[in-house]
């Protein structure tokens, strides 16, 4: 028998006395679920095909936009679903079904349009823009990783258990000069080491073969004598150092040139640190503890992360409002649900690899020095 509470859903839940008022005060609406009401109804036209559901014999099937709205409702807020579902008036277990299948909906129809994966031409242009906004010519992409804390899954031993003590998936992001999402990968288990988690992605696995597409080496603003340099990825001591991946020089008494070098490369991290930021202050998900799978962790962390391009696309002003710590230039603290990655040693680079990084660094105290380096690094 359906409690009485449950039955006069269409007259008192949520969606159907709050939702509709806040269709007439846009702001409010935003601040609601985080996507206007021109944005959540063009993603309801898009994820509506996935998400239908037929009505049955006994009862009438929760609507297209209802069960939209309660998916972006557990995203914005990380609420758990007995309280998603009491406000809503539905059963416990149909939040349970509808979030997780939503997300996967919301990721599989948005991610051809809004994070394809990169050709050659779109690295071309991701160098462009990290020319111009960070002083950082041949960066195809910023990239970092997230421990997503997670509620310890049931029989799964020590796989998730992370250098903090908490249980965890990791989310790994290449992020552009525009704070969109490029590449993301997530699941990786929270115990592998951190540059285990780059070798075992897919991302990883095609940087060490050389198959994401990158263009081919080129050179530097000014410096011909320097010769065709690579496009590289900019990231922190948590990755090793590679040919098209660059880290910071270990230690502290480093000489000018290098604390130069480390000062430009935490420049253009800044991106995917802001991009981090963002995502975390739009939802809220990224501030708990996730109760849930981590199949269905992994099913809406991908779904922030294309809803974040989406918003950056279809917004109309996109300087989305960054916490103070990283407009000031500060690297940001994660919030509550998420840990930095474990930083790893510097060993192992190959003579290569530590050829390009000198490279840079004497371009940057030269042909490619900003004139306020020197004062910062």
């Amino acid at each position: 028998m359906v409690h009485s509470t449950l039955q006069r859903r269409r007259q008192l839940g949520e969606f159907h006395r709050l939702v509709q008022e806040l269709r007439l005060d846009g702001h409010r609406f935003q601040r609601y679920f985080r996507l206007d009401c021109e944005q959540f109804d063009r993603l309801l036209a898009t994820v509506g095909p996935l998400i239908a559901r037929a009505d049955t014999t006994y009862r009438q099937a929760i609507p297209l936009a209802e069960r939209l709205a309660i998916c972006l409702r557990f995203l914005a807020t990380g609420d758990s679903y007995r309280s998603i579902a009491s406000s809503y008036r539905t059963g416990i277990s149909t939040v349970a079904s509808i979030v997780p299948s939503v997300a996967r909906a919301i990721w599989s129809s948005l991610v051809a349009d809004y994070m394809p994966v990169p050709r050659e031409e779109d690295w071309c242009a991701i160098a462009e823009g990290f020319r111009q906004r960070w002083n950082f010519p041949n960066c195809v992409g910023s990239i970092d990783g997230k421990h997503m804390v997670i509620q310890a899954p049931p029989n799964s031993g020590s796989a998730y258990h992370n250098y903090k003590g908490t249980f965890s998936i990791v989310l790994l992001a290449v992020v552009d000069a525009r704070y969109l999402f490029r590449v993301v990968d997530v699941g990786a288990y929270g115990r592998q080491s951190d540059g285990g988690t780059l070798a075992n992605s897919a991302f990883g696995k095609a940087l060490v073969a050389g198959t994401p597409n990158l263009p081919g080496d080129h050179l530097l603003p000014g410096a011909e004598h320097l010769g065709a340099q690579p496009h590289v990825f900019v990231a922190d001591e948590a990755f090793p150092l590679q040919r098209h991946l660059m880290r910071p020089f270990p230690g502290s008494n480093l000489p000018h040139t290098k604390r130069v070098f480390n000062y430009r490369l935490s420049r253009a991290r800044m991106a995917v640190e802001c991009t981090f930021g963002i995502l975390a202050a739009q939802w809220r998900l990224y501030r708990r503890v996730v109760c849930l799978t981590p199949r269905n962790v992994e099913a809406c962390v991908k779904a922030t992360c294309v809803l974040h391009n989406f918003l950056r696309w279809t917004t109309r002003d996109q300087a989305s409002p960054l916490p103070d710590r990283v407009r000031e230039g500060r690297e940001a603290q994660p919030p509550g649900g998420m840990l930095h990655l474990h930083r790893v040693g510097s060993n192992n680079a190959t003579r290569e690899a530590m050829r390009v990084r000198e490279t840079y660094t004497s371009y940057f105290s030269s042909e490619g020095a900003v004139h306020w380096q020197d004062h910062l690094a």
